[in-house]
């Protein structure tokens, strides 16, 4: 959804090759033979060696041509799979949104969790390529049009679960799904971008305790709730354990 702690930049000057980075591109011959799971580890090697190109000689003057023989493939094997040079910065996203379109699609019980866990799922799968996505991060923040495709690229999922709500709970009011997708979205933002910039090790429990006190839309019903701890239990918790409890009645 948004960006993600990683490590020093190639020094400037030098061009990352095919076997040097992180991840490796597959050859032409190697891509065409790949499934699904190879054609996704194919275009996120390109990200990776792209996004490398960037934050070493800056995003307007890297060329397609240089993106191609950094990851070892053609011009044209490079356009089969990216529009433009735009496009491969944002790549690993129509994974991402395919992968949560998939899990809500095959989840089962309470709508609100399962959007839950597809925001978890998408955290997760940023944090294994944390370098990767601290790389785009600040690539993003130094070009304007990169910040306008960013938010296009929220938006789509804040869609994305808002739809899924609206199949799932067509009696609620659409607003109440909105801010509900809006918040969970935004949390999992603002978590992943203070690990990008190195101000948080929060993981997924971090996570999964901030989303369970956003509101899952349920109007008010009037009646007062009231609930007695002992006396030494630590703030936290107690705030923990009224999210998730109250958000379930």
């Amino acid at each position: 959804m948004g960006s993600s702690p990683g490590t020093p930049e190639a020094r400037s000057g030098t061009r990352p090759s095919a076997r040097s980075a992180s991840l490796s591109a597959p050859s032409d011959t190697q891509k065409s033979r790949g499934g699904g799971t190879d054609t996704a580890l194919f275009r996120l090697a390109v990200v990776d060696h792209a996004l490398r190109l960037f934050a070493d000689k800056g995003y307007e003057s890297t060329t397609v041509d240089e993106i191609a023989e950094a990851a070892g493939i053609s011009r044209r094997t490079f356009f089969r799979q990216f529009r433009s040079k735009e496009d491969v910065v944002f790549a690993d996203h129509e994974e991402q949104l395919a992968q949560a379109r998939a899990y809500l699609d095959a989840a089962q019980g309470d709508p609100w969790d399962a959007v839950c866990e597809a925001v978890v799922g998408v955290f997760e799968r940023f944090t294994r390529t944390r370098e990767l996505a601290a790389r785009r991060y600040r690539v993003v923040r130094q070009v304007p049009a990169l910040r306008d495709r960013e938010i296009v690229t929220v938006f789509r999922y804040e869609r994305l679960f808002t739809d899924y709500l609206r199949t799932a709970l067509p009696q609620t009011p659409d607003l109440a799904l909105i801010q509900f997708t809006a918040a969970v979205t935004a949390t999992h933002n603002y978590l992943l971008r203070r690990m990008v910039r190195g101000q948080s090790d929060g993981g997924v429990a971090d996570l999964r305790a901030a989303l369970a006190g956003i509101g899952r839309g349920r109007e008010a019903s009037g009646e007062m709730v009231v609930a007695v701890f002992p006396r030494d239990m630590p703030p936290a918790q107690v705030t923990e354990f009224l999210g998730r409890r109250l958000g379930n009645l």
